[in-house]
């Protein structure tokens, strides 16, 4: 077993491995326990289907990864990464064989909208023109602690005060009014909506239009980018660039109890039986119902974070399905031969007829999906000529019924496969001849990605809902929205704590320099206390 440290690390998902790669860079002795048999949490790679096929098991594409000033402060560059883009970030193929796209040439995706309907290029033009001119601060303000003071002040800078309040009411806009609100035809409406459901939240939910032009300005700016070679590399380097500076990884070490004396974590318990003990800080990538209820105990809690326990909320599950395909799919519209990432719904009245199956507990009869085609972006995941693909889409938490059909949610080999099927007819509809190039299958069912990584909860993938009710102060409950807990010296690096879900990194980062401002104020205490004045 390995020993002491001044930090312990629960978790080696990217928001763990960043946070112990920030502690390290600070001359911290790092250890980080991660319960799987190899890293990554939900960005890890392997061959899911058949041999030379390899597959991203979780997340795929990472334009937040490679926007995050996070992770590029880390220069992962030099530790292996190589970033890859397909000549398109995005497209929606339509059964009549329209197809908007999102290309980092922006007269090209004017132009692909400006076929909808005449003035939704320059209505882009104009909505991406706000991206460039505060997209930097706001991505700043989003990534950082609650409130964001320093990046809130240059935002405020860029847009006035007339412009602050017009943003405000843009970023609390539901996508639907905001493509309504912007553009006369179909294209715009479905590439933001697409974009803004790739969360937990409906068409017409509050704040989603914040997500929906966010993920479309980043795939406008740099392409939605994917690690050559797998999602896996992205881990190495988190892997590499902390064992250089000394930190530790230790897999397969599921941490059972966070040990607390005092009011202060001071250690944790693993599986093993091993006590690790935390001379400074734990930091737990964990998701904030396990941290507090199974690894910290009700007992060290104030009752008011026990009776949030029971209000905090999960995202959908997923279902996703991974294909070793004999060829590229054979998209009627050809654009989308060209993105990386594919969005299929027959209109926004399917996202929104699936959005309020998801609210009524359904699995929804004609899913939308999210597809990714990786070849198109970095062809060594597969031998020439081949391709890998994947798609995934939303079901219920708990499963009320199916509108389209007699699924009950169990989500056992049978329901698998029948669902499968049914993802299967939504490409082959726009894609015909698809099926007939399937030589491998592999179905992550909700219960699969949570055993495959416990922070899963259900199948959700975002760490808690995204709805507004648990953003910025509420997540993950009312008054916690930084890093720190109840517990002294213990932070919550995971997706559960602000800014949520994504590869970008900044849940960890938080954590991490919480722990850090508290121990340099910690240690000025004790040498106010000596009479002297310390470093």
């Amino acid at each position: 077993m390995t020993g002491d440290a001044d930090a312990v690390v629960i978790g080696a998902g990217p928001n763990g491995l960043v946070a112990a790669n920030l502690l390290a860079d600070a001359g911290w002795s790092v250890v980080v326990l991660e319960a799987e048999p190899d890293p990554g949490g939900a960005v890890r790679s392997g061959e899911l289907t058949l041999p030379g096929f390899l597959h991203d098991r979780f997340s795929a594409f990472y334009p937040l990864g490679a926007a995050s000033p996070i992770l590029t402060g880390l220069e992962l560059e030099r530790h292996g990464v190589r970033w890859r883009r397909s000549p398109l970030a995005l497209a929606h193929p339509l059964a009549d064989g329209r197809c908007p796209v999102l290309s980092t040439d922006l007269d090209e995706t004017a132009a692909s909208l400006a076929a909808f309907a005449p003035g939704d290029g320059d209505a882009w033009r104009r909505l991406y023109g706000l991206w460039r001119r505060i997209g930097g601060p706001l991505l700043d303000a989003l990534l950082t602690p609650f409130p964001p003071v320093r990046a809130g002040a240059r935002l405020a800078a860029r847009l006035g005060p007339a412009g602050m309040a017009r943003f405000a009411r843009f970023g609390v806009l539901s996508v639907q009014r905001l493509a309504e609100e912007e553009f006369s035809g179909e294209g715009a409406r479905l590439l933001l909506t697409g974009s803004a459901l790739h969360t937990d939240l409906a068409p017409d939910s509050p704040a989603s239009s914040l997500f929906g032009w966010l993920l479309c300005s980043l795939g406008q700016q740099i392409g939605f980018p994917v690690p050559e070679g797998g999602a896996g590399r992205l881990t190495a380097a988190l892997v590499s660039r902390l064992e250089a500076r000394g930190g530790r990884l230790l897999c397969g070490a599921r941490v059972t109890r966070v040990v607390v004396r005092g009011g202060r974590a001071v250690a944790v318990v693993t599986a093993g039986g091993d006590e690790v003990a935390a001379g400074r800080a734990v930091v737990a990538d964990v998701g904030a119902p396990a941290l507090y209820r199974d690894l910290v105990g009700l007992e060290h809690l104030p009752s008011s974070v026990v009776d949030d326990l029971r209000r905090f909320q999960y995202d959908n599950s997923t279902v996703k399905v991974d294909w070793a395909l004999d060829g590229p799919i054979p998209w009627a519209a050809e654009q989308a031969r060209r993105a990386g990432t594919v969005h299929l719904a027959e209109g926004m009245d399917h996202f929104v007829g699936a959005s309020c199956d998801l609210l009524m507990g359904r699995i929804p009869a004609r899913p939308h999906l999210v597809l990714g085609q990786m070849g198109v972006a970095d062809p060594t995941r597969s031998p020439a000529g081949t391709e890998t693909a994947w798609a995934y889409t939303h079901v219920p938490q708990q499963v009320r019924g199916d509108a389209g059909g007699d699924l009950k949610g169990v989500w056992d080999f049978a329901e698998a496969e029948a669902f499968a099927d049914r993802i299967e007819a939504r490409i082959e509809a726009v894609a015909p001849g698809f099926r007939s190039l399937i030589r491998g299958r592999y179905v992550a069912t909700p219960p699969l990605l949570e055993a495959a990584d416990a922070n899963l909860v259900g199948g959700a993938v975002n760490g808690g809902s995204a709805q507004l009710h648990q953003q910025l102060i509420f997540r993950p409950f009312p008054g916690l929205a930084r890093p720190e807990t109840p517990v002294r010296g213990l932070y919550l690096g995971s997706a559960s704590a602000h800014p949520g879900g994504g590869v970008h990194g900044a849940c960890g980062s938080n954590a991490a320099r919480a722990a850090l401002a508290h121990d340099r104020l910690r240690r000025a205490r004790v040498w106010a206390l000596r009479g002297r004045s310390g470093p």
